[in-house]
């Protein structure tokens, strides 16, 4: 049973950083895809970040970009998410997920989910 479980969430002021880990298991994830997504309350899912099985590759989503770093430890089968200067808007359940496909601009289409993780940002 694949199981993908998210940690790191919390609250923090504006300006202030979070390192979001996913903790993959049920099968070999060095091979995936993987990514970060994240929902607001009220608001579609969207994409965040993608990163490669060689951690080559990574996508963000223009929100993020420059804010954000994806990377992973296939060793460890753990995906990260480094958050700084956090923003209010940046509030929303944050969801790991793994496999799947790209498409041409780097999101992902996912084949698992994990539960998410609460990430709120006070003003």
């Amino acid at each position: 049973q694949v199981q993908l479980v998210e940690s790191g969430g919390g609250l923090v002021q504006a300006g202030g950083s979070l390192r979001l880990s996913c903790a993959a298991s049920g099968r070999t994830f060095s091979s995936d895809v993987m990514g970060w997504f994240r929902q607001a309350p009220g608001k579609e899912r969207e994409f965040v970040a993608t990163i490669s099985w060689s951690r080559a590759r990574t996508y963000y989503a223009d929100s993020v970009k420059g804010r954000f770093t994806i990377f992973r430890d296939n060793a460890k089968n753990t995906l990260y998410l480094q958050m700084n200067s956090l923003k209010p808007e940046d509030t929303a359940v944050y969801y790991c997920a793994a496999g799947g496909t790209i498409d041409y601009n780097g999101r992902l289409y996912p084949s698992d989910w994990g539960q998410g993780t609460q990430v709120t940002v006070s003003s």
